[in-house]
């Protein structure tokens, strides 16, 4: 190398990046897929039901009331199916009223049981109730054991009902006659075993499965002839089938619904009477 040559060397210079902007596009990124998930839940939302919309804000309102409820779903799947619109299940139930009461007027029972069944179709939605006269009819005195004849028109009831979407609730209901047994066997246990029973006959013979959503014991704090506490058509069980439009009663609620029934008629009417 000649010595007027003269050696350059050229070193590349690193630029400073910030330390990667300290991650805080991550915390923007999440804000950001949390909005659009809100979003999209909200959206969700006010397309569906009204049932689902009540399901969901009783959650939030109180979540701990679903703690019995199997899964982790909010809305129970295959219990909320509110999908006709306002009226629309008024005129279903009507129909269905009307072919219930054909199919029972054709049995042989129907004759001589045909003025204790009442049909009727309200708010609430349809109400069945089977209504015992002077003499035991539908149960024998004084248990929950079901005549042959009983069962076989309930078996036509659930076969019926359980073509409609709609859920049930079964009802007990006894007179104001004292009932009292050495156990302590009362008109409260009476009335529960009496709808208990018919509910077995029914998801037997027709029912959908979970179509039930309840089954109560009445005693004698719902008359049917409040005044007359002693008239035998006090003594009946009720088969309540239900508005869809109205909230569904998850399987989760069942032991809190009937905690909170038995309180209040506790504390207002003392249990007695009945057949």
């Amino acid at each position: 190398m000649k010595a007027s040559q003269v050696v350059i060397v050229k070193k590349p210079r690193r630029e400073a990046h910030g330390g990667h902007h300290g991650g805080a596009w991550k915390v923007a990124y999440a804000d950001f897929v949390t909005a659009m998930m809100a979003f999209f839940l909200v959206m969700w939302l006010v397309a569906q039901s009204t049932a689902v919309k009540k399901a969901v804000a009783g959650y939030f309102k109180d979540p701990g009331v679903f703690e019995y409820q199997k899964g982790n779903s909010l809305v129970p799947m295959g219990e909320v199916k509110a999908t006709k619109k306002p009226g629309e299940d008024d005129e279903a139930l009507s129909q269905a009223a009307v072919r219930l009461e054909g199919l029972l007027s054709q049995m042989p029972e129907f004759k001589e049981l045909g003025k204790q069944i009442d049909i009727q179709v309200s708010d609430e939605g349809m109400r069945v109730e089977l209504q015992e006269a002077s003499e035991s009819t539908f149960f024998d005195t004084g248990s929950a054991a079901l005549k042959p004849a009983t069962e076989r028109i309930l078996g036509t009831i659930a076969r019926e009902l359980g073509k409609l979407e709609n859920s049930v609730i079964v009802e007990g209901h006894t007179d104001s006659r004292p009932y009292s047994m050495s156990d302590g066997y009362s008109n409260w246990e009476l009335s529960a075993d009496r709808a208990n029973a018919a509910r077995r006959v029914m998801e037997r013979s027709g029912l959908r499965a979970h179509q039930v959503q309840g089954v109560r014991g009445y005693a004698d704090t719902r008359l049917r002839m409040p005044d007359d506490p002693l008239n035998s058509r006090n003594r009946r069980v009720s088969i309540v089938v239900r508005q869809l439009d109205g909230p569904e009663v998850p399987a989760g609620l069942a032991k809190a619904v009937a905690e909170a029934t038995a309180e209040d008629a506790g504390t207002a009417v003392t249990p007695a009477g009945g057949h």
